[in-house]
């Protein structure tokens, strides 16, 4: 069966039912979205701050290729097997984007017996909170040309507009638009552009924000262009558009709850992209699982290049989150993948192809290990063609580097298949004792942040940038410098090239662009030609996706 056939037939229990039965969570405090999907209160969170943490296991990934990695698949199949093995656990994910959903990628909630569900609700609409986020984005777009079109007070300089708008939707179309077009009645026209959703500072502020204040507080800071002349920053609160923006969020903010296939808790909240963005779930939603379960799993978004990274110096570094373990996700065919074989070629054996490959896994291992300071287990999921030469070869170069590497089958078997990987895990969690560390030090300049990224992480010999762009870093670190770099790179390979695999190294990494993100309290730079708005490929996922006669949703994977 398809992944929408199997969660279709899943035997899902009533949500309000299954949270009070495992985690005592009284029903007063669950807003239901029909009968499979809540969301926690706000008094509920904030009663559960004297528990204890359990522990944080990081998911994440080698480089991705069109063969498959499976992070979210590994992230709930491990959850269901720590579940198993008597570990209280929840697995906390991002919310799917409708722009990959309808373009390449589809779906982002698992895969075969090892999904969340509803798994049509989540992939599509959920509970409205990128909508929400989108519309508090534009809302605060439509304020600064209101502003403007009525006077002007505050001398914003139309050339010096940093906010865009956004959709949820891959449209290269709206990269670069003009507005105000049609006379003094449609106010001044100037150049504007889209970015996705999942790369709006809305969705960063959301995903880090604490609490609805620190929600407020942190729009209020964002910085949507400058003064004429001086070039002062303007704000949000500047526009008193901070108040309204934090009113359409109120019920966002509030973490989602649904349920695996196997009907354990799962919570997914909150969506930015790793390449374009911090790529973790929402801190809200991290820090709830950890006083509700012992073993808290949390995924990030691409290689453990962005999405490890970007969990270790933004997100763990703001919400003072400690991780306790990693799982790096490898697959024979990704790997192979890296080694030169193509896409329609990666079924057959090929031990030298493998072994080429293993550059990247190991880059990322040793990355973890020696960047992060913490333990990794690598997690290799399987698939039907990978033969026992290739797994007997990807267990011993990894044990050759010191690590251990699992198969794990959660995919075709759920949390039965993930029960070995359980237990290494969880000993590899319960016995470490020492704590992670940073690429780099707040007390670091942007440029040093920047090369520190660039250098440890990606094997590069530095990084440049002309000096326009330069003037903008050194400008901005004058301003922002204890803030952490968010980068913003292909997730294809370790260079600014997608097409360079393997583990390249002495690269330069060109920052081509700089942007402040004042509220989210990171800057990001944005490596090489990077698009904050996808395009959808050339035969789209959407045009798979239907209804049926009774009103299900077919296509969707």
């Amino acid at each position: 069966m398809s992944d929408i056939e199997i969660a279709q037939r899943a035997n899902k229990l009533r949500i309000i039912d299954l949270a009070k039965a495992q985690y005592g969570i009284p029903s007063e405090h669950l807003d239901p979205y029909g009968h499979y999907k809540a969301k926690i209160s706000l008094d509920y969170v904030e009663s559960l701050k004297s528990n204890p943490d359990g522990k944080l296991i990081l998911v994440t990934a080698i480089s991705p290729t069109p063969a498959g990695e499976g992070k979210t698949t590994t992230s709930v199949g491990l959850g269901d097997g720590l579940n198993r093995i008597g570990k209280k656990t929840i697995v906390c994910l991002r919310e799917p984007s409708l722009g990959p959903c309808f373009g390449m990628k589809g779906g982002a909630a698992g895969g075969g017996y090892a999904q969340v569900v509803p798994m049509e609700d989540i992939n599509l609409h959920f509970t409205g909170d990128f909508h929400a986020i989108g519309t508090a984005h534009n809302l605060l777009a439509a304020l600064i040309d209101n502003h403007i079109s009525h006077g002007n007070e505050l001398n914003l300089d139309p050339r010096l507009i940093s906010w865009k708008r956004v959709l949820d939707m891959n449209d290269r179309a709206l990269r670069n638009v003009t507005v105000g077009l049609g006379g003094t009645a449609n106010g001044f026209p100037r150049e504007d552009g889209f970015d996705i959703t999942v790369a709006s500072e809305v969705m960063a502020i959301f995903c880090l924000a604490t609490s609805l204040s620190d929600l407020r507080a942190r729009l209020g800071d964002i910085v949507i262009g400058y003064t004429r002349g001086a070039r002062e920053p303007i704000t949000a609160a500047d526009l008193n558009a901070h108040g309204a923006m934090a009113a359409l969020l109120k019920d966002a903010i509030k973490p989602n709850v649904v349920q695996t296939l196997e009907n354990n808790l799962a919570f997914i909240h909150g969506g930015p992209f790793a390449n374009i963005a911090h790529g973790c779930n929402s801190v809200s939603a991290t820090k709830t699982a950890l006083k509700l379960a012992d073993y808290v799993i949390t995924e990030a978004g691409f290689g453990a290049d962005l999405g490890a990274e970007k969990f270790i110096d933004i997100k763990c570094r703001m919400a003072n989150l400690n991780p306790s373990a990693v799982v790096l996700v490898a697959t024979v065919r990704a790997l192979k993948y890296h080694g030169g074989v193509p896409k329609d070629s990666l079924n057959s054996e090929n031990l030298e192809a493998l072994s080429k490959g293993m550059v990247n896994l190991e880059r990322h291992l040793k990355n973890i290990t020696q960047h992060y300071s913490l333990p990794c287990v690598v997690s290799i999921n399987h698939f039907t063609h990978d033969s026992d030469a290739e797994i007997d070869l990807l267990k011993s170069k990894v044990e050759a580097l010191g690590g251990v590497a699992v198969v794990a089958k959660h995919w075709a078997n759920g949390g039965a298949g993930a029960e070995e990987l359980a237990k290494v895990v969880a000993a590899a969690v319960d016995e470490n004792t020492s704590a992670h560390t940073y690429v780099y030090e707040t007390s670091a300049s942007l440029w040093e942040k920047m090369e520190a990224i660039a250098t440890k992480i990606y094997g590069a010999s530095g990084v440049i940038a002309n000096s326009k762009v330069r003037g903008e870093i050194d400008r901005l670190n004058g301003l922002y410098g204890d803030f952490p770099v968010c980068m913003a790179k292909t997730q294809m390979s370790f260079s600014t090239d997608p097409s360079v695999l393997g583990a390249p190294s002495g690269h330069s990494v060109e920052i081509s662009e700089v942007r402040l993100l004042a509220g989210a309290r990171f800057i990001v730079a944005i490596a090489g030609n990077m698009m904050t708005m996808p395009g959808l490929p050339k035969v789209p996922a959407a045009e798979n996706i239907d209804v049926n006669e009774d009103g299900d949703i077919v296509g969707l994977f």
